[in-house]
């Protein structure tokens, strides 16, 4: 069960003038979270704004020995909410909910973990690579931007050991181009066939591109659909998802509760967005 607490703030790091990583304490949500789980956070105990934000668990945090003391997200300030969290500073307290949806869940050698993020797309890839290490499978990010300056955390998969592909749309960093093009001659290249599950998070386009490899590249992927939430728990049905049940009927889900992570294949593509 989600547990609701006042969450300290340990510290805000501001990576550009719009992302930063916020550290909160909460150990309640930490020891509980699992890879592709997200809370919601009240910016403020103001009215403005009034419903909470759905941010993935992007780090746990742990003391020196290995205990969760709590967690950081991922954020980029596009309205007031975000703009509020931009500006927290340590010390504040805010309203966080979690964890929450459905979590990934991690493969075992032989087969690889390919994680595809776009922009904030990242946030729920440090859990999961954390525990691919931990299987010991082998994983690899494959992280696109539209500069070289918006690849934010790259040292966090390093310390993992985890192998990066970058793009950038400019060519600044990285393969030149959209990151599923990166993707797709790696997939095109794997030696005798490799087996690779496929992880994607980011923009719907390039999400559902993704989708389209793995079915062209027979690989089985799971993708978490980043849709806007008011209450993180199916009350609000502000995020309802035309997708398929296990019978195979397609039918509309609430992705609070059904994901945020689905099989790409049980997502009605063409009702969230056109490829690019």
């Amino acid at each position: 069960m989600p547990v609701d607490v006042l969450a300290e703030v340990v510290a805000n790091t501001h990576l550009s003038d719009d992302y930063s990583v916020l550290a909160l304490a909460a150990p309640e949500i930490a020891s509980k979270a699992a890879p592709g789980q997200f809370v919601m956070i009240k910016p403020s105990a103001g009215i403005e704004p009034l419903l909470r934000r759905p941010f993935s668990v992007f780090e746990i945090l742990r003391d020196p020995s290995g205990t969760p003391t709590g967690l950081s997200i991922l954020n980029k300030r596009v309205g007031v909410g975000t703009a509020l969290l931009y500006s927290a500073r340590p010390g504040d307290r805010l309203a966080c909910l979690g964890p929450l949806g459905k979590p990934f869940t991690p493969v075992d050698a032989p087969t690889e973990a390919w994680m595809v993020a776009g922009g904030v797309g990242l946030a729920p890839f440090a859990t999961l690579a954390e525990s691919l290490v931990q299987r010991g499978t082998s994983a690899t990010l494959f992280y696109g931007a539209r500069r070289g300056a918006d690849l934010f955390c790259t040292d966090v998969f390093d310390r993992l050991g985890i192998r990066l592909a970058l793009a950038t749309e400019d060519g600044s960093r990285g393969d030149a181009g959209f990151v599923t093009g990166s993707l797709e001659r790696a997939l095109a290249a794997r030696a005798g066939g490799a087996a690779v599950h496929l992880y994607a998070c980011g923009p719907t386009p390039m999400m559902r591109v993704v989708a389209e490899l793995a079915v062209r590249h027979q690989c089985p992927c799971d993708v978490s659909l980043e849709q806007v939430m008011g209450c993180g728990m199916g009350g609000c049905y502000s995020c309802v998802v035309r997708a398929r049940n296990g019978s195979g009927e397609w039918h509309f889900v609430r992705s609070c509760l059904a994901g945020p992570v689905f099989d790409s294949r049980d997502v009605a593509w063409e009702e969230l967005g056109a490829s690019h």
